[in-house]
């Protein structure tokens, strides 16, 4: 089996919701609750714990080589993260990216660690979407590779890679590349969430585009749920847009601490990356002119209305204009005092009024 299938093994494996791993002893969590797992890999094969993170590094520096530390913690405080940045080394200004979050995706080198921020995204299950449906869930994972170490942070309620870990460690041929080879799974994680999310976007924006077409669908209401598919849709490609370009360095232009083995397979994560691109592009150009085709849906029903009104306005204004003519008191009026005449400004009326509807009816006014 090639890398690239191993790989998309590992993504199937990572779908799904994933469980937080308990380390309730008090010598094996020592930053508390933000611990997620801390496991030794030696040569791909998950060694025996440590009782804590200091003794897991010195056992892995102790013997050189073929292994790693892969420390995950979830929404760590400053405090906390501090113990960790120290004991790896990790740059001030990655290590403030890391437990501030609300980053932009990216991909830089401190020396000889890699540091990634990758936007993870979840799809929000509803029955319906209205003008206040939630339909993206956006979260972050904040990646350090390093020569003998991974440090994965992770904030937000999903995108927990405890699904990630199991199946890599299925694939011990994976795991034995070292942290670069948990960097690009991560990365091709994250983007096979992309085209699952985009997928069920697209669902939502086809039903959208159905019910607007649809003479039965609500026109009050198709305006708000445009927009709020729009603002959904923002959130998703502001998770996007910004990794094209990391991933594209690290497919081009790798740092030195990506093997060339390991190159080619960020540009597999790169081009599905272009490919989610290119959907919400789409996307967005759809929801405009399904937009515009709303508007002008409603501007219509607008014109039809108005031209309603105009012609019951016509049609009433023959009668207000007869009874207003004889209305007037002067003695001396045209056939005032035929005993026919009263009959007659009836008759005359009716006529009048039959032919404009007629004519406005025959129009399509009516």
């Amino acid at each position: 089996m090639s890398m690239v299938d191993n790989l998309r093994k590992v993504a199937r494996l990572a779908r799904g919701r994933g469980r937080r791993v308990d380390l309730s002893h008090p010598a094996r969590s020592p930053l508390g609750s933000t611990v997620v797992n801390c496991v030794i890999y030696r040569d791909g094969k998950r060694q025996e714990a440590e009782p804590s993170i200091e003794e897991s590094v010195a056992r892995v520096r102790g013997r050189g080589g073929h292994g790693f530390v892969w420390l995950g913690l979830h929404e760590p405080t400053e405090t906390e993260f501090a113990r960790v940045a120290e004991l790896f080394g990790l740059h001030p200004i990655a290590v403030e990216d890391a437990v501030h979050a609300h980053q932009r995706p990216k991909v830089e080198q401190y020396g000889d660690v890699l540091f990634a921020v990758f936007k993870s995204v979840t799809y929000v299950e509803h029955a319906e979407l209205t003008e206040t449906s939630e339909v993206v869930d956006t979260g972050e994972i904040m990646v350090f590779a390093g020569p003998d170490f991974v440090v994965t942070v992770r904030h937000g309620r999903h995108g927990s890679l405890g699904p990630l870990r199991e199946g890599l460690e299925a694939d011990p041929s994976q795991l034995a590349r070292g942290p670069v080879a948990v960097l690009h799974a991560i990365a091709d994680h994250v983007v096979d969430e992309y085209l699952t999310v985009t997928d069920a976007v697209q669902n939502d924006l086809e039903q959208v585009e159905t019910d607007v077409f649809s003479p039965r669908s609500p026109r009050s209401a198709d305006a708000g749920r445009i927009y709020q598919l729009k603002r959904e849709l923002l959130e998703l490609k502001r998770a996007v847009a910004p990794l094209a370009r990391p991933l594209q360095l690290l497919a081009t232009e790798p740092p030195r601490a990506i093997a060339p083995e390991i190159q080619a397979y960020f540009r597999d994560v790169a081009g599905n990356l272009a490919r989610v691109t290119e959907q919400l592009g789409a996307f967005d150009a759809l929801l405009d002119s399904i937009l515009q085709a709303h508007l002008a849906q409603v501007s219509v029903a607008q014109n039809e209305d108005m031209r309603k009104i105009t012609a019951w306005a016509a049609i009433i204004a023959v009668p207000t204009m007869v009874c207003g003519l004889y209305g007037m008191n002067f003695d001396h009026m045209p056939e005032l005092h035929w005993r026919y005449g009263y009959p007659l400004a009836l008759a005359v009326i009716a006529t009048a009024s039959f032919v404009i509807h007629r004519g406005f009816k025959r129009n399509g006014w009516l």
